[in-house]
């Protein structure tokens, strides 16, 4: 039988408080409520306070750089669609430097589950604004306040046609335990966009200001809807929705491809030595 202390990895170096803790723990339950031990699924990361979150879990982890965890994510699922890839970012790492790659994940619909750490800032590097950071939100290097339009992950990800899309909050860590298991049981590419206060360099977005606003969808919401999924996604400020905004249960890309099926590439024949020179020398 699984249990959350089989998932135990290194001690967090996290700030007391930080949002990351309750993520943590609810990702713990929600695998060992699903049954699946630490050797079955890897754990993709690039760089910031989201990206230590595979090191404090054991499980088969890649740490790549800064915005390219869906890349590396995606390669690790097409060679081995059998294990089940996780990718965990900040909203800095994914939204920002990794922006492209997030739009043409959602386009292939990639089986990846991406879990978004979504604080607002950028942590990790002392509190500069992010995607996601307000308009108008004054930092250490927006002393007249930011002047970008605050990016909505959850209506672009409807836009794209996403799969599956979610948003939860570090604070509710039941329901944010229940989506994790959806969004891995999901057979193509989730967006879960996780709400989180960084207690350092965030104070603005605090555990009581989202507390204030956060509600969670009924069973009125129906999530196979998208024009009134992206009715949803639009909502932010004083009401701000939680749980499955949209979900399209069309084909993942690695089921599309017989290639990577025949068998997976993980398991097949090592490419032979002397055919391999042969290809080499038609490029010179």
């Amino acid at each position: 039988m699984v249990t959350p202390d089989d998932f135990k990895g290194q001690v967090p170096a996290w700030c007391p408080g930080c949002g990351n803790f309750a993520i943590l723990n609810a990702f713990k339950t929600a695998m060992a409520k699903l049954g699946i031990e630490p050797h079955r699924f890897t754990i993709v990361s690039g760089i910031g306070q989201a990206g230590k979150f595979p090191h404090y879990t054991k499980c088969n982890t890649f740490n790549g750089l800064h915005g390219r965890t869906l890349p590396v994510a995606t390669g690790h699922k097409l060679v081995n669609r059998d294990m089940v890839v996780l990718a965990v970012a900040g909203d800095g790492d994914c939204y920002g430097e990794g922006g492209n790659h997030f739009l043409h994940a959602m386009r292939r619909n990639i089986g990846v589950k991406l879990f978004v750490h979504d604080n607002q800032i950028y942590g990790l590097t002392k509190g500069q604004p992010s995607p996601t950071t307000g308009e108008g939100t004054v930092t250490k290097n927006t002393p007249f306040g930011v002047l970008s339009e605050q990016l909505n992950p959850l209506a672009l990800a409807v836009a794209m046609d996403c799969s599956f899309v979610a948003r939860c909050f570090a604070g509710n860590t039941e329901q944010l335990t229940g989506i994790i298991q959806e969004a891995v049981l999901h057979r193509g590419f989730t967006l879960v966009d996780i709400l989180q206060p960084c207690v350092t360099f965030n104070k603005v977005n605090t555990f009581a200001w989202y507390s204030q606003r956060v509600y969670a969808l009924g069973p009125e919401h129906d999530p196979t809807d998208r024009v009134k999924a992206f009715a949803k996604a639009l909502e932010w400020g004083d009401r701000i929705p939680l749980g499955v905004i949209y979900r399209n249960p069309r084909p993942a890309y690695e089921e599309r491809s017989p290639f990577l099926d025949s068998p997976p590439p993980v398991r097949q024949e090592q490419f032979p030595g002397p055919k391999l020179e042969t290809a080499l020398k038609e490029f010179f």
